[in-house]
């Protein structure tokens, strides 16, 4: 059976924390209703949904993305309730602030909660350790060795919960974009899952070969990569255009895997609070923890944001962008302006259009679905939004931001390694970068190392040469069999790639199901006629 990180079974541990629960919700029965979601844009139709529509939607049909409702609320004293507890029971405590058992039952979430967190290779999920005079939030011990495998496992043990009990007539097909981690987060959390198909889009010679193997090497028949002839934002275009498609989303049953999928920031907010726990048991005196995030779609730092929104003492957000700064010119001048992707050495920050931001600027506009949805048609038709005044003034209270170039980054790289025989991806030192530039180095502030170096040899070897081994997982990659297509960046063809797909596998699965029955017919007739050939010799 699977051990939760005390090395207690499943079920006592589920039964702890089911325990726990009903004490709760005997003191406090207006708890017992989930949080529900609504569109920024404000759509009628895409309005109080429940955690499950919202799952399994991803994006709202009027382009928008869901946000709750309301928030809810922990205390001081909550929060320091859940210090003894494992990761898992310490998630499972957080999520189901938001998702009640009027949509999964609370054993149900427990089993969910611990089933994703027993794929990461540390006790602990996410160690919180201490190097360079601040902490570092290790979010690499999953399956892929990024931070999406918390949210990405979860989000794969959701949708298998969602589509076995009703939904969707228990099928769907992902149809996710990547600039390196994501892809092959949501493929270890899918492959193999019943009745869902994964395509993966990933921009041509713009992510690692380690990221590339880590998609193209899974066998799987339900998953499919695709390299795209264009950019990271191209890819997460025609993810965008497929779900604004109406006839091929309700025709496929489409489902997101990006980080525009509520589940995944809901995750993610997790390790806020783990990591605010294990920072005060160090040091019991800090008030208050800060967090450098190095940032491309939002997603991550976000959810930093929500736990604070909710409670948990956090400090300083510090939004740390690498040469593709578009949120770092927003926190410091109010200009969110699309311009053209610089390829740098952390390729998962290649981004010029953040898809989560638009949860952000909702909360930045009074939470006034008017005012946001001006603001984006405007932005998709000129490419530009402009802020000033009072709402820049609030932005940067509520975000700091640094920005790190190649140059910067690969000297932190080096200056960890030498000095405190540390070593950091590119992504991970670019939030290292910002917590130095911000003059935020105190033991009460956290930088998340989002990857693990051995994903990005190439890049770390500019800095420290020669590399530690990478992990045995990314080693044998190179021995593997790899798997992928190719398509142009346009979303019609990707579209007719993705139903071909989808039926092929279809097919197959019906072929399958006959061989299967016809073999099972042919055992009958073999029982039957050894019986019948048996009962004629006792006659005789």
């Amino acid at each position: 059976s699977i051990q939760t990180s005390a090395s207690q079974p499943v079920g006592e541990s589920i039964n702890r924390i089911v325990g726990a629960h009903n004490l709760t919700r005997s003191s406090n029965m207006s708890a017992d209703k989930s949080i529900t979601y609504s569109s920024t844009r404000g759509c009628p139709t895409q309005a109080n949904l429940s955690f499950r529509d919202v799952v399994m939607r991803g994006l709202s049909h009027d382009r928008g993305l869901f946000v709750p409702d309301a928030f809810p609320t922990v205390t001081k004293e909550e929060v320091e309730s859940w210090r003894s507890l494992p990761y898992h029971e310490l998630a499972t405590n957080v999520i189901a602030k938001f998702v009640q058992d009027d949509q999964v039952p609370r054993a149900k979430l427990a089993e969910i909660v611990e089933k994703s967190c027993a794929a990461f290779r540390s006790e602990d999920v996410t160690p919180v350790i201490d190097a360079g005079g601040h902490m570092i939030l290790e979010l690499f011990h999953g399956p892929t060795f990024a931070f999406k495998d918390v949210a990405l496992q979860m989000l794969g043990n959701f949708f298998e919960y969602f589509l076995e009990t009703g939904s969707n007539g228990g099928r769907l097909a992902v149809l996710g974009a990547t600039s390196g981690d994501t892809g092959s987060a949501a493929i270890y959390g899918l492959r193999g899952k019943k009745g869902v198909d994964c395509v993966i889009l990933y921009p041509t010679g713009r992510v690692s070969e380690i990221q590339e193997r880590q998609m193209t090497t899974v066998p799987d028949s339900n998953i499919h990569c695709v390299s795209v002839d264009g950019t990271f934002d191209d890819c997460q275009d025609i993810v965008k255009a497929s779900f604004n498609n109406k006839e091929f989303r309700e025709r496929v049953h489409l489902g997101a895997v990006n980080s525009i999928n509520w589940c995944r920031v809901l995750a993610q907010t997790t390790y806020y609070f783990w990591s605010y726990l294990r920072v005060t048991d160090k040091h019991p005196l800090v008030e208050a923890v800060n967090f450098s995030v190095p940032t491309g779609n939002f997603g991550d730092i976000l959810a930093g944001y929500y736990a604070k929104k909710m409670g948990l003492p956090v400090g300083k957000l510090i939004v740390a962008t690498n040469e593709n700064d578009i949120l770092h010119r927003f926190f410091t001048k109010g200009e969110y302006h699309r311009y053209g992707i610089n390829k740098t050495i952390s390729p998962s920050m290649d981004i010029c259009v953040s898809s989560n931001f638009e949860r952000y600027l909702f909360h930045l506009s009074g939470d006034d679905s008017a005012t946001l949805a001006k603001w984006m048609k405007d932005f998709e038709t000129t490419g530009k939004l402009t802020i000033g005044g009072k709402l820049l003034d609030q932005a940067k209270k509520d975000f700091l931001s640094a920005r790190a170039d190649t140059a910067m980054t690969l000297e932190v790289i080096k200056k960890y390694n030498d000095e405190y025989g540390y070593m950091l991806c590119p992504h991970s030192a670019v939030g290292v970068s910002a917590i130095h530039q911000m003059k935020e180095v105190n033991m009460h502030t956290v930088a998340l190392a989002t990857a693990h170096e051995g994903k990005f040899p190439d890049a770390c070897r500019r800095a420290v040469d020669p590399l530690p081994p990478p992990p045995k997982e990314l080693a044998k990659l190179w021995n593997l069999k790899t798997r992928s297509s190719n398509c142009p960046n346009d979303a019609a063809v990707v579209q007719a790639f993705v139903e071909k797909r989808i039926e092929e596998r279809l097919a197959k699965a019906d072929l399958a199901k006959q061989v299967k029955k016809a073999a099972l017919a042919a055992i009958v007739v073999g029982v039957a006629a050894v019986v019948a050939q048996t009962l004629m010799k006792k006659r005789r």
